[in-house]
């Protein structure tokens, strides 16, 4: 996709949202919503004014990973217009914040030397913001992981996974010293510590994953991820020793959904009826039953998209976090630095992972944690971290750089 090369993609990109669209672009009674017509005509302009400034600007620069976020996320935009137009406009905003927040960072990490200065203001933003959502968060479905400020409502967690990875990889770029190391762990720790206590396990099993692939870009050492998972299952051990009544309750119908059908299982067991139901194709947006289901367009998003789009868009969607995990990797063999080596993997392998365990979590394969699925499920604070881990990937690419001032 280098140069003109992605032309055919965008323009197909384009076609399969204009299709999309056009099924929610129309009230029942067959009048334009001009607010969703307005949004769809902006993200286009986005989409395309981004693929000609890079082609200007990053003239070597290969496309190919905004076009698949670009995909994800117009397909999370019609499935929020499909809710209402009110959450389509606050999900299209994160959208622009979040692509801000991609350009910007883009521009930060390109020098990594001014990254450097940025590591340890956020690490302490991280941990004081962390502590701030544990002391003022309320209880909502049973984590305390959310700030609403204003009337909204903001996860903290999702914006530090963006830090994490930032602090993590600068610190081990540069490692020359056992103390760097020691001040990572520590941060590590702290971090995924207090998200057991705001009961978000599912974000703490994430950056759990995302630090143990840190640590294995720097150190290449397996006996050392070894020990790793062996301290991890012993604090898990005493975790669930301490509150095990919740861990109980969180797990208790992981094999067994259609037990408690009715009960602690109803979730799940209607993505697994429902999805099927969809067939290949879909039965087209908005006319799915699993909509109806609490936290439908959020944890169990993948169903609705098996259910409404389709059996193929589903699997596509899944290809798509594969692809974005393989372009990492492919990125970080050639990078100009550890850094970018780094922060690419573990950015890479965190979309992926969070993406399985939404995926296997709403099919009963794993345990549900209730995370969302990166770009596609609705909310705000997922999509502006979703966008802002891409900058490190697309950073990790030689070809971003080649034609530019490093």
């Amino acid at each position: 996709m280098n140069g003109p090369r992605w032309l055919p993609t965008m323009l197909l990109i384009s076609i399969f949202q204009v299709i999309t669209f056009y099924q929610v672009i129309f009230v029942q009674d067959g009048t334009l919503n001009t607010a969703v017509g307005v949004v769809f005509v902006i993200f286009t302009a986005i989409e395309w004014l981004w693929a000609v400034l890079s082609t200007i600007i990053l003239s070597k620069s290969s496309l190919a990973l905004e076009c698949i976020a670009f995909f994800l996320t117009g397909i999370s935009l019609v499935i929020t217009a499909s809710c209402g137009t009110g959450l389509l406009i606050k999900q299209f905003v994160a959208f622009v914040i979040g692509f801000g927040c991609y350009v910007g960072l883009l521009y930060v990490v390109q020098n990594t030397e001014r990254a450097e200065k940025f590591r340890k203001p956020m690490a302490a933003a991280s941990i004081v913001l962390l502590l701030i959502t544990l002391v003022l968060a309320k209880n909502i479905n049973g984590a305390y992981n959310w700030l609403v400020i204003g009337g909204l409502s903001i996860q903290t967690s999702e914006l530090v996974k963006v830090a994490f990875i930032f602090v993590g990889a600068a610190t081990l770029e540069k490692l020359q010293s056992s103390r760097s190391l020691t001040q990572y762990v520590i941060f590590a720790v702290i971090c995924i510590g207090l998200l057991f206590l705001m009961r978000d396990l599912g974000t703490a099993l994430i950056f759990f994953f995302t630090f143990v692939v840190l640590a294995f870009m720097r150190s290449g050492d397996v006996r050392t991820i070894l020990f790793l998972i062996l301290g991890a299952a012993m604090l898990a051990g005493l975790i669930v020793l301490m509150r095990s009544d919740y861990i109980m309750k969180r797990f208790a119908t992981y094999r067994h959904v259609w037990d408690f059908a009715d009960g602690k299982g109803y979730q799940q067991t209607r993505v697994l009826t429902y999805s099927v139901s969809g067939g290949w194709l879909g039965l087209g947006i908005g006319n799915g039953h699993l909509r109806d289901i609490f936290a439908a367009t959020e944890d169990l998003v993948f169903g609705v998209l098996c259910e409404e789009w389709g059996i193929l868009i589903a699997f596509l969607v899944a290809w798509a976090f594969i692809f974005i995990f393989i372009h990492s990797i492919r990125c970080a063999k050639g990078a100009r630095s550890a850094f970018y080596s780094i922060s690419s993997c573990a950015a890479g392998g965190l979309l992926l992972f969070q993406a399985a365990l939404n995926i296997f979590g709403v099919t009963d394969f794993l345990p549900l944690t209730g995370v969302t699925l990166p770009f596609i499920s609705r909310g705000g604070s997922s999509t502006i971290s979703c966008w802002a881990l891409l900058a490190f990937i697309k950073a990790a690419d030689n070809r971003t750089w080649a034609g530019g001032k490093r």
